[in-house]
């Protein structure tokens, strides 16, 4: 893919950038390891100085990089703006809590005795330069929740973006250089994808860090993995959408449109598969039905636009396949199911709602990333958990149900990395984020994704110390 700028909803190629050669990624290396050795040494008051400097850059810059955003990846203006300043309030998080998350550890002397020690502690060190492989579909965010915790951490990061936000990654850079962050301290790498290799092999590389595809991850894992260096993964999600008589069906059906189709649907922790009880399957169907069909699908840029266009034209065509396998073995389009017709340029998608879903459809198996749901009638819960489960992915879960027996079950037996009660899952600094099965492993965010990129020290301190 290109390194460019394509205007999603026009299909007009803005702007292009040449690829960093192998001397100038080596100048990034270089000045990458030199700021490693800077930064690792700074104080946690130096630190949160500039990440609090970097978020009230972000804050006066949000209505333009929301905007860069809009431009390069279609989704639409309200959203990108909502996306800086979820990022700036991030950075804050970060900057507060970052010295209490790495506060060392004390463990009992009595409990380390026998080791002969007199005292021990436990210490978060950071690990060095971390290679960050991000995709575009929240172009912004995507970096910041690595970025502000490693860069407290003491880490540095280089970033490979995806080839079609390379104008916003390059804001990235620039707005910790403006921050007052060393030279060098986070990097922004215009390079194809052809390059990640020989940099993840090089020995300044520390760990990496990768939001993406199933086949992606599967890529860095194993070069990772012979170079025995460290790895968080968050790859594709199909999370369930679990309707159960005790919900609040307009409630439910509400939020359940927005959690089909932010960002136009390309989401990994969007919903995807809306499994609903037989006993409210009809109400619930009719509510959720005619929301999605009443969406306005537009111009991104427009304040009105519920809906903007999909990021390629491969991505629409992708999703344009899965909805005809299904159609075409036995599903019904409720309301949506082709491109609308008075958007002939850009690659938009009208909203779908799909029923019938059985088994032997690709879609049932693969995300779908767009805005197309899937409907399930379950007989009980028991189904409904089954079904739900009936996926290769793990990445998180939404349950409408007010009984606290049934919630129960559920956080027992869902397989995914989190399970959100009656609401939409969202990601937040204060909580874990991540999933199970081939949605990737380990975490971001809190504490939990701030300590995967430490050296968790033990330091043994014997008696006549």
């Amino acid at each position: 893919m290109a390194i460019a700028t394509v205007n999603p909803a026009t299909g007009e190629t803005l702007k292009t950038f040449d690829a960093l050669n192998a001397g100038e990624i080596e100048d990034h290396l270089v000045r990458a390891e030199q700021a490693f050795q800077e930064h690792r040494t700074t104080s946690f008051a130096r630190r949160r100085e500039l990440l609090l400097a970097a978020a009230d850059l972000l804050d006066a810059d949000q209505d333009g990089i929301a905007r860069t955003m809009t431009t390069e990846m279609g989704k639409p203006l309200a959203q990108a703006r909502a996306e800086a300043a979820k990022c700036a309030k991030t950075m804050r998080w970060y900057a507060t809590h970052a010295e209490a998350l790495l506060a060392d550890e004390h463990p009992d002397p009595a409990d380390v005795s026998d080791s002969g020690a007199r005292r021990a502690v436990v210490r978060y060190r950071p690990l060095g330069t971390v290679l960050a492989v991000m995709p575009w579909n929240f172009p912004l965010w995507q970096v910041v929740r690595f970025a502000a915790p490693a860069l407290m951490a003491g880490n540095t990061g280089l970033l490979k973006h995806a080839s079609n936000v390379p104008q916003t990654a390059l804001y990235i850079e620039e707005l910790f250089r403006r921050a007052g962050y060393p030279e060098g301290c986070f990097q922004t790498l215009l390079i194809g994808s052809g390059a990640v290799e020989e940099i993840l092999r090089d020995p300044r590389i520390a760990a990496a860090t990768l939001t993406g595809s199933e086949p992606a991850g599967r890529a860095v894992a194993a070069v990772s993995g012979d170079e025995v260096k460290k790895t968080v993964l968050e790859l594709g999600g199909s999370d369930p959408f679990l309707v159960l008589p005790s919900a609040d069906l307009d409630k439910a059906a509400r939020v359940g449109v927005t959690a089909r189709v932010q960002n136009n649907g390309q989401s990994c922790i969007a919903a995807k598969r809306f499994i609903v009880h037989e006993d409210v399957y009809d109400a619930f169907v009719e509510r959720f039905t005619s929301r999605m069909a009443a969406l306005t699908v537009g111009d991104p840029m427009d304040e009105n636009t519920d809906v903007g266009p999909l990021s390629s034209e491969q991505g629409r065509s992708d999703l344009e396949e899965l909805v005809d396998d299904a159609v075409h073995k036995g599903a019904t389009a409720l309301c949506g199911g082709q491109r609308p017709p008075q958007h002939r340029a850009g690659w938009f998608y009208e909203p779908t709602v799909l029923s019938g879903i059985t088994s032997e459809m690709r879609i049932h198996q693969e995300e779908a990333f767009g805005p197309v749901a899937t409907l399930y009638r379950v007989a009980d819960l028991d189904e409904g958990v089954r079904i739900a489960n009936d996926t290769p992915f793990g990445l998180s879960s939404n349950a409408w149900t007010r009984d606290p027996d049934e919630q129960d079950r559920l956080a027992r037996d869902l397989q995914a990395g989190g399970v959100f009660f009656n609401g939409m899952t969202a990601s937040h600094p204060g909580l874990p984020f991540g999933g199970a099965k081939r949605s990737g492993y380990g975490r971001e965010l809190s504490g939990h994704g701030m300590r995967e990129f430490c050296n968790m020290t033990t330091l043994w301190y014997g008696p006549e110390d």
